[in-house]
């Protein structure tokens, strides 16, 4: 029988299931918190306990995503604070909320997770005992719900994770390693905006704005609408962005350089800059009509901008349609002219990641094929802060992006003999 060493160095996997003491993470500290680049270092902590219905996961590459600029930034949360005065004890973060990896060891009570398994984490946890799960409510709606490797401790950015078991989701077997790691978080969250919000739900022949389309999320959201029948359109800041998001089965792309209204709402009482600001939003309908070759507006406008493009997504959403908004990397003060709202009834929705069956959904979509995970790079465990720079420069290509942590190289699919 193996016995565990006290660490085992990146590149070199224990035999299957013996745990080490201690393990290498890309971690954060307070007196850190900053540029992503410098945030993040590599250190060695303790590996993490597992109890009831808990899975020790060996990670094999893990995916990246902005929340984790915001870990690293501190701000507009210090992650690391709001745990201790929630009486835990780290004073780091590691972060990541997405990754593929083997099953290492499983806590009492887990059922349909087995030593040896090849998954990937779906990045939100719950309590599936609290009262409003119990009375129905959907888990994403919970006031027990967290977020993995941002909210909570002990993320993707590890040799070792622990996660609950439902958290667990069969890894596709084609993919690699990395390319299984980058998709799940983007994917998810584009697929509950996009289809879980009836009767707001992509249709065949639905024209759809997407924001960003040719980032992860939006490179996810063009595919979900491709493949439900609908008519993407892609909003990009260059050329070579929109020529991706047409490969990727956009009918077209605005380039946002084109226009200079973004931002938030002037006052209503300032006639000339109200004109200025409408003639702005009409302009980029005006284009968006040009892009889809008919005058018709967006049934869904897919939105995570939020500050400096929500104005214009109400104002061109079409009648009865909906605004669906995941986060606000541009800022959370975003202004309403609720008379779009009331006079044209339309739709304001948030939303937030996905439910297990979402998650599985998309997972399927992407094991048949029909959906790419778009992986764009894979850089190594040491360049995590990068990574991280990289998107909060917006300058990432486009896709998704990862980082391999104990696979020794790209291109994996199996555990290296």
């Amino acid at each position: 029988m193996s016995t565990a060493r006290e660490l085992y160095p990146l590149g070199e996997i224990p035999p299957l299931g013996v745990v080490p003491k201690r393990m290498l993470a890309s971690l954060i500290r307070r007196n850190r918190y900053g540029p992503p680049v410098s945030a993040f270092q590599l250190e060695e902590v303790p590996v993490p306990p597992i109890g009831h219905r808990q899975v020790l996961v060996l990670v094999m590459a893990a995916g990246i995503n902005f929340n984790n600029v915001w870990a690293a930034l501190g701000k507009p949360v210090d992650v690391i604070g709001a745990r201790q005065k929630r009486g835990e004890p780290e004073d780091f973060h590691i972060g990541g909320s997405d990754a593929s990896g083997i099953a290492w060891a499983v806590g009492p009570g887990v059922q349909h997770v087995r030593v040896g398994d090849p998954v990937i984490l779906s990045s939100c946890r719950w309590d599936e005992h609290a009262p409003d799960i119990r009375l129905g409510a959907d888990p994403m709606t919970s006031t027990s719900q967290s977020v993995w490797g941002y909210e909570e401790n002990w993320g993707s950015f590890a040799q070792f994770t622990r996660v609950e078991d439902f958290q667990c989701l069969p890894k596709p077997p084609r993919l690699s390693w990395e390319a299984a790691a980058c998709f799940l978080l983007t994917g998810a969250t584009a697929y509950r905006q996009l289809l879980g919000w009836p009767p707001n739900t992509v249709r065949p022949g639905d024209p759809v704005l997407i924001w960003g389309g040719a980032g992860g999320l939006g490179s996810m959201a063009i595919q979900i609408v491709r493949e439900y029948g609908g008519l993407p359109i892609a909003v990009v800041s260059d050329a070579a962005k929109a020529e991706t998001c047409r490969r990727l089965g956009a009918v077209g792309a605005i380039d946002r350089r084109d226009f200079d209204h973004w931002g938030r709402l002037p006052d209503i009482d300032d006639a000339n800059a109200m004109a200025r600001w409408t003639l702005g939003a009409r302009d980029f309908g005006r284009r968006l009509w040009d892009v889809l070759g008919e005058r018709r507006n967006p049934a869904i406008v897919f939105e995570h901008a939020g500050e400096d493009t929500l104005p214009t997504s109400l104002y061109v959403c079409d009648n009865a349609g909906m605004v669906v908004i995941c986060g606000g990397t541009s800022g959370y003060n975003a202004d309403v002219d609720l008379r779009l709202l009331w006079m044209r009834q339309k739709r304001l929705q948030g939303s937030h990641y996905a439910n297990r069956q979402q998650c599985l959904a998309i997972t399927r979509l992407v094991a048949q094929g029909r959906i790419d995970p778009c992986l764009s790079t894979a850089l190594s465990f040491a360049e995590t802060g990068l990574a991280h720079q990289l998107m909060y420069e917006n300058r990432h290509p486009p896709g998704n992006m990862a980082v391999l942590v104990n696979a020794p190289r790209a291109g994996l699919t199996e555990l290296p003999a």
